[in-house]
């Protein structure tokens, strides 16, 4: 029988063959297949959209201050007719009482009240609207009585008023006024239907 002779060469390369198939096995066994790409794709795709939507969530905690502002005034605009806070154009609203006429405030007399400036004549007259300001204050904040009962608003003109059933009412001026009283009862009835949701259109 033959014997045959391994060479310290054939063991060379033999070894060399043996360890390249081994490092080409480790090296596949590591590398992650195209569907293990796919997965940590997607998982990190949801994990972004999840992120983003708890982002763009908007919180809806609220103030109990803030709801009782809300339901107390309605949107839109404050419920008293004022130019640079000052409410009616500065007129006094109680000498229309007691002076059955239009007299202006003064800022020495001033008197805050339903989120507006007050302004009256006198010290007596501050203190009469103070201890019962919705006796003295005119209907509908102090906007146009024919305004409001036409399903919206408008200043007015202190000088255009009218005191009806012991109320005080504005108008934007004369001319409307003449209008407005042509059916005062009527008037007065829608505009009191209007009133306050007239506030937010």
């Amino acid at each position: 029988m033959r014997n045959t002779l391994i060479t310290p060469l054939a063991i060379l390369v033999l070894l060399a063959a043996g360890c390249s198939t081994g490092s080409e096995t480790v090296q596949t066994e590591t590398e992650p297949t195209a569907q293990t790409e796919t997965v940590q794709t997607e998982t990190k795709k949801a994990e972004k959209a999840e992120k983003a939507e708890t982002a763009q969530t908007p919180t809806t905690t609220t103030e109990v201050g803030d709801t009782a502002t809300a339901s107390a005034e309605p949107a839109g605009q404050l419920a008293v007719f004022v130019e640079d806070g000052v409410a009616i154009r500065g007129a006094d609203p109680v000498a229309y009482f007691t002076e059955s006429a239009y007299v202006p405030g003064s800022e020495e007399f001033a008197y805050e009240w339903d989120g507006a400036t007050w302004y009256f004549a006198s010290a007596e007259n501050q203190a009469l609207f103070a201890a019962n300001p919705e006796l003295y204050a005119p209907e509908y904040g102090g906007f146009c009585a024919w305004a409001v009962s036409q399903g919206y608003t408008a200043p007015v003109e202190p000088t255009a008023w009218k005191i009806v059933d012991n109320k005080l009412y504005l108008n934007f001026n004369k001319s409307v006024q003449a209008r407005w009283e042509r059916d005062i009862p009527g008037n007065i009835s829608q505009a009191d239907q209007n009133w306050p949701g007239v506030l937010t259109n």
